[in-house]
Protein backbone atom coordinates (compact mmCIF):
# COMPACT_ATOMS: atom_id res chain seq x y z
CA UNK A 1 0.00 0.00 0.00
CA UNK A 2 1.05 3.50 -1.05
CA UNK A 3 0.48 7.07 0.00
CA UNK A 4 1.78 9.81 -2.00
CA UNK A 5 1.61 13.41 0.10
CA UNK A 6 0.65 15.91 -2.63
CA UNK A 7 2.78 19.49 -2.34
CA UNK A 8 5.72 17.79 -0.19
CA UNK A 9 7.10 20.35 1.90
CA UNK A 10 10.51 20.44 1.30
CA UNK A 11 13.23 18.28 3.99
CA UNK A 12 13.40 19.79 7.69
CA UNK A 13 16.63 17.54 7.71
CA UNK A 14 18.74 21.08 7.55
CA UNK A 15 16.55 23.61 8.73
CA UNK A 16 13.75 22.27 10.79
CA UNK A 17 12.07 25.96 10.37
CA UNK A 18 11.75 25.62 6.87
CA UNK A 19 7.54 24.64 6.72
CA UNK A 20 7.19 27.54 9.38
CA UNK A 21 4.47 30.07 8.65
CA UNK A 22 5.87 34.10 9.18
CA UNK A 23 4.24 35.62 12.91
CA UNK A 24 0.96 37.14 12.19
CA UNK A 25 0.98 40.27 11.43
CA UNK A 26 -2.24 42.06 11.96
CA UNK A 27 -5.23 42.14 8.92
CA UNK A 28 -6.64 39.22 7.56
CA UNK A 29 -5.74 35.96 9.38
CA UNK A 30 -5.86 34.08 5.90
CA UNK A 31 -4.15 36.19 4.11
CA UNK A 32 -0.57 34.04 3.81
CA UNK A 33 -2.91 30.42 4.27
CA UNK A 34 -1.32 28.29 2.23
CA UNK A 35 -3.74 26.18 0.31
CA UNK A 36 -3.37 23.80 -2.57
CA UNK A 37 -6.05 22.08 -5.30
CA UNK A 38 -7.27 18.40 -3.96
CA UNK A 39 -9.08 16.61 -6.37
CA UNK A 40 -10.27 14.28 -3.71
CA UNK A 41 -12.05 17.09 -1.81
CA UNK A 42 -15.25 16.99 -4.52
CA UNK A 43 -15.92 13.49 -2.48
CA UNK A 44 -17.55 13.43 0.76
CA UNK A 45 -16.40 13.87 3.98
CA UNK A 46 -16.22 10.53 5.83
CA UNK A 47 -15.08 12.66 8.91
CA UNK A 48 -18.46 14.93 8.98
CA UNK A 49 -20.05 15.59 12.13
CA UNK A 50 -23.43 15.31 10.43
CA UNK A 51 -22.78 11.99 9.07
CA UNK A 52 -22.14 10.87 13.18
CA UNK A 53 -18.19 11.05 13.20
CA UNK A 54 -16.15 12.00 16.22
CA UNK A 55 -12.87 12.53 18.19
CA UNK A 56 -13.67 9.63 20.47
CA UNK A 57 -10.00 10.23 22.38
CA UNK A 58 -6.62 11.54 22.47
CA UNK A 59 -3.76 11.12 25.13
CA UNK A 60 -3.51 14.99 25.58
CA UNK A 61 -5.55 17.96 24.19
CA UNK A 62 -3.58 20.78 26.98
CA UNK A 63 -4.04 23.91 24.95
CA UNK A 64 -6.93 23.11 22.71
CA UNK A 65 -9.74 20.31 22.56
CA UNK A 66 -9.65 17.45 20.06
CA UNK A 67 -13.29 18.08 19.19
CA UNK A 68 -11.99 21.63 17.06
CA UNK A 69 -10.54 18.82 14.73
CA UNK A 70 -13.96 18.29 13.02
CA UNK A 71 -15.76 21.39 13.07
CA UNK A 72 -16.98 21.83 9.72
CA UNK A 73 -16.26 25.78 9.32
CA UNK A 74 -12.65 27.14 8.86
CA UNK A 75 -10.94 27.90 11.92
CA UNK A 76 -10.59 31.47 13.45
CA UNK A 77 -7.99 32.81 14.67
CA UNK A 78 -7.91 36.04 17.33
CA UNK A 79 -4.95 37.25 18.48
CA UNK A 80 -5.62 38.44 21.68
CA UNK A 81 -8.00 35.79 22.80
CA UNK A 82 -5.89 34.30 25.74
CA UNK A 83 -6.92 31.67 28.84
CA UNK A 84 -5.69 30.63 32.02
CA UNK A 85 -3.45 28.05 30.10
CA UNK A 86 -2.06 30.18 27.11
CA UNK A 87 -3.04 31.52 23.59
CA UNK A 88 -6.78 29.97 22.73
CA UNK A 89 -6.18 28.00 19.25
CA UNK A 90 -9.17 26.92 17.46
CA UNK A 91 -7.55 23.41 16.73
CA UNK A 92 -6.07 20.38 18.53
CA UNK A 93 -3.43 21.20 20.40
CA UNK A 94 -0.85 18.81 22.56
CA UNK A 95 1.32 21.07 25.34
CA UNK A 96 5.52 21.14 24.84
CA UNK A 97 6.86 17.69 25.19
CA UNK A 98 9.54 17.15 27.10
CA UNK A 99 12.88 14.42 27.57
CA UNK A 100 15.21 14.29 30.50
CA UNK A 101 17.84 16.21 32.30
CA UNK A 102 20.22 14.70 30.10
CA UNK A 103 18.56 15.03 26.86
CA UNK A 104 15.74 17.75 27.14
CA UNK A 105 14.27 16.82 23.59
CA UNK A 106 11.26 13.98 23.37
CA UNK A 107 12.49 10.81 22.03
CA UNK A 108 12.35 9.88 18.42
CA UNK A 109 9.43 8.16 19.23
CA UNK A 110 7.62 10.06 21.18
CA UNK A 111 3.89 11.59 19.60
CA UNK A 112 0.51 12.59 20.16
CA UNK A 113 -2.61 11.05 18.60
CA UNK A 114 -6.21 11.48 18.66
CA UNK A 115 -9.07 9.09 17.77
CA UNK A 116 -11.23 8.90 15.21
CA UNK A 117 -14.90 7.77 14.64
CA UNK A 118 -15.69 8.29 10.81
CA UNK A 119 -19.35 9.37 10.48
CA UNK A 120 -20.04 6.68 7.67
CA UNK A 121 -17.26 3.92 6.76
CA UNK A 122 -15.68 3.73 3.56
CA UNK A 123 -13.08 4.24 0.95
CA UNK A 124 -10.53 6.77 1.93
CA UNK A 125 -8.98 8.64 -1.39
CA UNK A 126 -7.63 11.55 0.41
CA UNK A 127 -6.59 13.07 3.67
CA UNK A 128 -6.23 16.87 4.52
CA UNK A 129 -4.25 17.87 7.93
CA UNK A 130 -5.19 21.84 7.92
CA UNK A 131 -2.84 23.70 9.95
CA UNK A 132 -4.44 27.03 9.93
CA UNK A 133 -3.17 29.49 12.32
CA UNK A 134 -0.40 27.01 13.58
CA UNK A 135 2.32 28.98 12.56
CA UNK A 136 5.53 28.00 14.73
CA UNK A 137 3.47 25.06 17.20
CA UNK A 138 2.20 22.88 14.24
CA UNK A 139 3.56 19.43 14.48
CA UNK A 140 6.99 18.53 12.74
CA UNK A 141 5.44 15.78 11.31
CA UNK A 142 2.14 14.21 11.29
CA UNK A 143 1.32 10.46 10.56
CA UNK A 144 -2.45 8.65 10.01
CA UNK A 145 -3.39 4.87 10.67
CA UNK A 146 -6.54 3.25 9.88
CA UNK A 147 -8.60 0.61 11.46
CA UNK A 148 -12.03 -1.55 10.38
CA UNK A 149 -13.75 -2.33 13.52
CA UNK A 150 -17.64 -3.00 13.51
CA UNK A 151 -19.92 -1.85 15.99
CA UNK A 152 -19.53 1.06 18.45
CA UNK A 153 -16.09 0.26 20.37
CA UNK A 154 -15.02 2.57 22.92
CA UNK A 155 -11.66 4.04 22.97
CA UNK A 156 -10.00 1.46 25.12
CA UNK A 157 -11.82 -1.39 23.06
CA UNK A 158 -10.04 0.65 19.84
CA UNK A 159 -6.62 0.58 22.02
CA UNK A 160 -6.53 -3.01 22.36
CA UNK A 161 -3.69 -4.97 21.30
CA UNK A 162 -6.12 -7.06 19.22
CA UNK A 163 -7.16 -4.51 16.77
CA UNK A 164 -4.94 -4.15 13.34
CA UNK A 165 -4.11 -0.40 12.32
CA UNK A 166 -2.81 0.29 9.42
CA UNK A 167 -0.36 2.80 8.08
CA UNK A 168 -2.11 5.38 5.78
CA UNK A 169 -0.20 7.71 5.92
CA UNK A 170 3.78 7.48 7.19
CA UNK A 171 5.32 10.37 9.78
CA UNK A 172 5.62 13.14 6.91
CA UNK A 173 6.41 17.01 7.50
CA UNK A 174 4.09 18.85 7.10
CA UNK A 175 3.74 22.93 6.72
CA UNK A 176 2.13 25.41 9.29
CA UNK A 177 -0.77 27.65 8.40
CA UNK A 178 -1.54 25.27 5.25
CA UNK A 179 -3.96 22.89 3.93
CA UNK A 180 -1.51 19.91 4.12
CA UNK A 181 -3.01 17.22 1.14
CA UNK A 182 -2.40 13.52 1.34
CA UNK A 183 -4.05 11.35 -1.57
CA UNK A 184 -4.99 7.63 -0.33
CA UNK A 185 -4.20 4.49 -2.53
CA UNK A 186 -5.93 1.89 -0.24
CA UNK A 187 -8.88 0.58 -1.54
CA UNK A 188 -9.82 -1.12 2.14
CA UNK A 189 -12.97 0.16 3.98
CA UNK A 190 -12.33 1.36 7.11
CA UNK A 191 -14.03 2.86 10.29
CA UNK A 192 -11.66 4.59 12.30
CA UNK A 193 -8.82 6.47 12.06
CA UNK A 194 -5.51 8.05 14.67
CA UNK A 195 -3.93 10.61 14.14
CA UNK A 196 -0.29 11.36 15.53
CA UNK A 197 1.63 14.20 15.85
CA UNK A 198 5.39 13.83 15.99
CA UNK A 199 6.37 14.90 18.41
CA UNK A 200 3.31 17.24 19.51
CA UNK A 201 1.70 20.14 18.25
CA UNK A 202 -1.74 21.51 17.45
CA UNK A 203 -3.60 20.30 13.56
CA UNK A 204 -6.89 22.90 13.01
CA UNK A 205 -9.21 20.52 11.08
CA UNK A 206 -8.71 17.10 9.84
CA UNK A 207 -10.98 15.94 6.43
CA UNK A 208 -11.31 12.61 5.23
CA UNK A 209 -12.52 12.50 2.01
CA UNK A 210 -14.04 8.97 0.12
CA UNK A 211 -16.77 7.46 -0.75
CA UNK A 212 -18.79 5.58 2.05
CA UNK A 213 -19.42 1.15 1.83
CA UNK A 214 -22.24 0.84 4.18
CA UNK A 215 -23.09 -2.48 5.68
CA UNK A 216 -25.21 -4.79 3.30
CA UNK A 217 -27.01 -6.20 6.35
CA UNK A 218 -27.57 -3.73 8.14
CA UNK A 219 -29.59 -2.37 4.86
CA UNK A 220 -31.25 -5.77 3.98
CA UNK A 221 -32.47 -5.41 7.71
CA UNK A 222 -33.68 -1.90 7.55
CA UNK A 223 -35.77 -3.04 4.34
CA UNK A 224 -37.26 0.29 2.40
CA UNK A 225 -34.05 2.75 2.95
CA UNK A 226 -32.89 5.94 1.61
CA UNK A 227 -30.98 4.31 -1.55
CA UNK A 228 -29.18 7.72 -2.65
CA UNK A 229 -28.45 8.61 1.04
CA UNK A 230 -24.66 9.43 1.75
CA UNK A 231 -25.37 7.76 4.82
CA UNK A 232 -26.36 4.49 2.79
CA UNK A 233 -23.67 4.42 -0.08
CA UNK A 234 -25.24 7.47 -2.52
CA UNK A 235 -22.98 10.08 -4.23
CA UNK A 236 -23.06 12.80 -6.65
CA UNK A 237 -20.99 12.25 -9.56
CA UNK A 238 -21.91 15.48 -11.59
CA UNK A 239 -24.30 18.85 -11.66
CA UNK A 240 -24.68 21.61 -13.77
CA UNK A 241 -23.86 24.39 -11.26
CA UNK A 242 -22.51 24.64 -7.94
CA UNK A 243 -22.29 28.43 -7.34
CA UNK A 244 -23.22 29.11 -3.95
CA UNK A 245 -23.36 25.21 -2.33
CA UNK A 246 -22.45 21.63 -3.11
CA UNK A 247 -25.10 19.42 -4.63
CA UNK A 248 -23.93 16.64 -2.22
CA UNK A 249 -25.80 18.45 0.53
CA UNK A 250 -28.67 17.38 -1.02
CA UNK A 251 -28.21 13.94 0.44
CA UNK A 252 -26.87 14.64 3.43
CA UNK A 253 -28.75 13.20 6.59
CA UNK A 254 -31.53 14.92 8.37
CA UNK A 255 -33.22 18.46 7.42
CA UNK A 256 -31.51 21.78 6.35
CA UNK A 257 -31.12 24.46 8.78
CA UNK A 258 -30.49 27.25 7.22
CA UNK A 259 -30.62 28.47 3.24
CA UNK A 260 -27.11 27.42 2.23
CA UNK A 261 -27.65 23.67 3.23
CA UNK A 262 -28.75 22.16 0.70
CA UNK A 263 -28.06 22.67 -3.41
CA UNK A 264 -28.17 26.28 -5.24
CA UNK A 265 -27.19 27.13 -8.12
CA UNK A 266 -26.99 30.83 -9.50
CA UNK A 267 -29.68 32.16 -11.83
CA UNK A 268 -29.64 30.89 -14.97
CA UNK A 269 -30.48 33.60 -17.90
CA UNK A 270 -30.20 31.48 -21.26
CA UNK A 271 -33.39 30.52 -22.64
CA UNK A 272 -34.59 26.44 -22.75
CA UNK A 273 -31.61 25.38 -20.85
CA UNK A 274 -32.07 24.17 -16.84
CA UNK A 275 -29.77 23.14 -14.37
CA UNK A 276 -29.23 19.59 -13.09
CA UNK A 277 -27.48 17.13 -10.43
CA UNK A 278 -26.72 13.76 -11.19
CA UNK A 279 -26.35 10.90 -8.75
CA UNK A 280 -25.40 6.97 -7.90
CA UNK A 281 -27.71 5.44 -5.67
CA UNK A 282 -25.90 2.76 -3.23
CA UNK A 283 -26.42 -0.14 -5.56
CA UNK A 284 -28.90 -1.14 -7.97
CA UNK A 285 -32.27 -0.64 -6.22
CA UNK A 286 -35.81 -0.45 -6.77
CA UNK A 287 -37.02 2.87 -5.73
CA UNK A 288 -40.72 2.95 -4.26
CA UNK A 289 -41.24 6.84 -3.09
CA UNK A 290 -39.45 10.32 -3.72
CA UNK A 291 -39.38 13.39 -1.20
CA UNK A 292 -38.39 16.77 -2.66
CA UNK A 293 -37.71 19.35 0.08
CA UNK A 294 -37.21 23.06 -0.63
CA UNK A 295 -36.73 23.65 3.02
CA UNK A 296 -35.85 27.50 3.92
CA UNK A 297 -35.90 28.03 0.24
CA UNK A 298 -38.38 30.42 -0.15
CA UNK A 299 -37.55 33.32 -3.24
CA UNK A 300 -35.28 31.32 -4.69
CA UNK A 301 -36.40 27.31 -4.99
CA UNK A 302 -36.75 25.33 -8.12
CA UNK A 303 -39.64 26.53 -9.71
CA UNK A 304 -40.45 23.27 -11.17
CA UNK A 305 -38.63 19.47 -11.17
CA UNK A 306 -37.87 16.31 -12.99
CA UNK A 307 -36.45 12.87 -11.40
CA UNK A 308 -35.34 10.49 -13.99
CA UNK A 309 -33.72 7.21 -13.62
CA UNK A 310 -30.68 5.03 -15.25
CA UNK A 311 -30.04 1.08 -14.90
CA UNK A 312 -26.29 0.85 -15.25
CA UNK A 313 -23.65 3.06 -16.36
CA UNK A 314 -24.84 2.72 -20.22
CA UNK A 315 -28.40 2.50 -19.61
CA UNK A 316 -30.96 4.54 -20.93
CA UNK A 317 -32.55 7.24 -18.97
CA UNK A 318 -36.53 6.99 -17.94
CA UNK A 319 -38.60 9.16 -15.79
CA UNK A 320 -39.39 8.65 -13.08
CA UNK A 321 -41.36 12.13 -11.92
CA UNK A 322 -42.74 14.17 -14.79
CA UNK A 323 -42.05 17.73 -14.66
CA UNK A 324 -43.71 18.98 -11.82
CA UNK A 325 -44.26 22.01 -9.76
CA UNK A 326 -42.67 22.81 -6.24
CA UNK A 327 -43.85 24.75 -4.09
CA UNK A 328 -41.42 26.63 -1.23
CA UNK A 329 -40.01 26.20 1.67
CA UNK A 330 -42.18 22.57 1.54
CA UNK A 331 -41.56 18.77 1.72
CA UNK A 332 -42.97 17.40 -1.55
CA UNK A 333 -43.82 13.48 -1.35
CA UNK A 334 -44.19 11.30 -4.62
CA UNK A 335 -45.47 7.52 -4.24
CA UNK A 336 -44.57 5.89 -6.78
CA UNK A 337 -47.43 4.42 -9.31
CA UNK A 338 -44.64 1.50 -10.37
CA UNK A 339 -41.20 0.77 -8.98
CA UNK A 340 -38.42 2.07 -11.03
CA UNK A 341 -34.92 -0.22 -11.15
CA UNK A 342 -32.18 1.48 -11.12
CA UNK A 343 -28.55 2.16 -10.39
CA UNK A 344 -28.62 6.43 -10.96
CA UNK A 345 -30.80 9.26 -10.88
CA UNK A 346 -30.88 12.51 -12.26
CA UNK A 347 -32.73 15.68 -10.42
CA UNK A 348 -33.74 18.16 -13.36
CA UNK A 349 -34.62 22.21 -11.58
CA UNK A 350 -36.38 23.62 -14.06
CA UNK A 351 -35.57 26.27 -15.05
CA UNK A 352 -32.88 27.19 -11.97
CA UNK A 353 -32.88 27.51 -8.20
CA UNK A 354 -32.37 25.50 -5.48
CA UNK A 355 -33.63 21.95 -3.98
CA UNK A 356 -33.04 21.56 -0.09
CA UNK A 357 -32.63 17.20 0.38
CA UNK A 358 -33.69 14.58 -1.61
CA UNK A 359 -34.55 10.79 -0.49
CA UNK A 360 -35.33 8.14 -2.78
CA UNK A 361 -37.10 5.35 -0.92
CA UNK A 362 -36.75 1.84 -1.81
CA UNK A 363 -34.95 -1.67 -1.66
CA UNK A 364 -31.96 -3.29 -3.16
CA UNK A 365 -32.46 -5.95 -5.45
CA UNK A 366 -30.19 -8.59 -5.34
CA UNK A 367 -28.02 -7.94 -7.78
CA UNK A 368 -27.81 -4.46 -6.17
CA UNK A 369 -27.49 -6.44 -2.59
CA UNK A 370 -24.62 -8.67 -3.93
CA UNK A 371 -22.79 -6.20 -5.67
CA UNK A 372 -22.44 -3.81 -2.72
CA UNK A 373 -21.08 -7.32 -0.14
CA UNK A 374 -18.49 -7.80 -2.76
CA UNK A 375 -17.33 -4.05 -1.98
CA UNK A 376 -17.44 -4.03 1.34
CA UNK A 377 -15.77 -6.84 2.17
Amino acid sequence: MTTKPEHQPESQTENPHANDAAPYGGGDPYADYRTFEHPFTELVDLADRRLGAGVVAANDEFFAERENLLVRERAVFDPEHFGHKGKIMDGWETRRRRGTTADPFPAPEDHDWALIRLGAPGVIRGIVVDTAHFRGNYPQRVSVQAASVEGSPSPQELLAGDVKWEELIPPTPVRGHAANGFEITSGRRWTHLRLNQHPDGGVARLRVHGEVVPDPEWLDLLGTVDLVSVLNGGSCEDASDRFYSSPTQIILPGTSRKMDDGWENRRRRVRDTNDWVRFRLAAQGAIRAVEIDTAYLKGNSAGWIALSGRNGETGEWFEIIPRTKLQPDTLHRFPLAAVAVATHVRLDAFPDGGVARMRVHGVLTEEGAAALRNRAN
